[in-house]
């Protein structure tokens, strides 16, 4: 099979869960559900925040750009696919498959380091209380999301400069339902082993780093946690954690299972199927988490609900 060089690529053919024409209806049903959910959840999410005083804080502000990263990563991959089912048609351009990339990688990893900054922000609130509004002052938090922005901005430019250097074959079917990195390094005839390693160090640093964070902070949280003499003052400082606990253990459970299945099945289907449990169920269960979990949250909503019925 003869090489093509990149400039000579036109579209990819997105290759979806499954090629069975009976399925496509049920499965553009159950995307689009999910889709409109994700959607629906997390701009509520946004609204309670903005809309209630109580819940200006910094965690609740960390929870607000975690609610817009899901909104964007959901829209970066969702919307493509339901459009191919609804046309029957399985092409992407090479540029839109590109830009895809893009924003599929900078918002996967943004989340991750959303995740580590709302896990720092709990060491503060339950290690360091007293000073807990200073540390966690709004210039600082800020800060962290803009860097964190950056700092996913450039390892999703990274990979897909990489990506634009590498030559496909005449084989352009991408088993998946968006364009994921690892399938189009698979595409490709050119010399891949510069890129897979690029791909092992960025995970470790991009993923490994934050998830490290993660880590040491909920150490020191449990630490702290168990020297408190009440029994209501533990609980208290727990239930604080525990939506971020459960969003946590969601996240990186889910991207583990999926790599699990990348490494011991040689399905590409499974792997594709794997990938929707980390890419779109996570953004849609997350502000069911927040708000069963938080009472606050609760609040927040059902004022707005109210405000929202009451201009009906």
């Amino acid at each position: 099979m003869e090489p093509r060089n990149q400039t000579a690529i036109s579209e990819f053919l997105l290759l979806g869960l499954t090629e069975d024409p009976a399925l496509q209806p049920l499965i553009f049903s159950l995307f689009l559900s999910m889709y409109l959910v994700t959607i629906l959840g997390n701009l509520l999410i946004i609204l309670a925040v903005s809309s209630d005083p109580h819940l200006h804080t910094p965690m609740y502000f960390f929870l607000c750009n975690l609610s817009l990263n899901d909104i964007c990563l959901s829209t970066s991959m969702i919307p493509k696919m339901l459009v191919n089912i609804q046309t029957r048609n399985q092409s992407i351009s090479y540029a839109e498959c590109i830009s895809q990339l893009c924003f599929v990688l900078v918002f996967s990893v943004l989340e991750n380091f959303l995740l580590a900054v709302m896990a720092y922000d709990r060491y503060v609130a339950i290690c360091h209380p007293l000073s807990y509004m200073v540390i966690m002052n709004p210039c600082l938090c800020v800060v962290l999301v803009q860097v964190s922005l950056i700092i996913s901005a450039g390892d999703g430019l990274l990979h897909t400069l990489m990506v634009l250097r590498l030559s496909f074959c005449t084989d352009l079917g991408i088993p998946d339902f968006f364009c994921e990195l690892a399938q189009l390094i698979k595409l490709a005839c050119s010399d891949t082993l510069i890129h897979n390693i690029l791909v092992y160090l960025a995970a470790c640093v991009f993923v490994g780093i934050p998830f490290s964070g993660i880590i040491f902070s909920y150490i020191h949280i449990v630490s702290s946690v168990l020297k408190m003499p009440s029994s209501g003052g533990k609980h208290k400082a727990f239930s604080t954690c525990g939506s971020h606990l459960s969003i946590v253990f969601l996240f990186y459970g889910t991207s583990f299972g999926v790599y699990i299945t990348s490494v011991f099945s040689d399905s590409p289907r499974k792997t594709a199927v794997a990938s929707v449990m980390y890419t779109v169920v996570p953004p849609m269960l997350n502000p069911f988490i927040y708000s069963l979990r938080n009472r606050d949250m609760t609040g927040a909503l059902r004022k707005l609900s109210g405000r929202i019925l009451a201009h009906l």
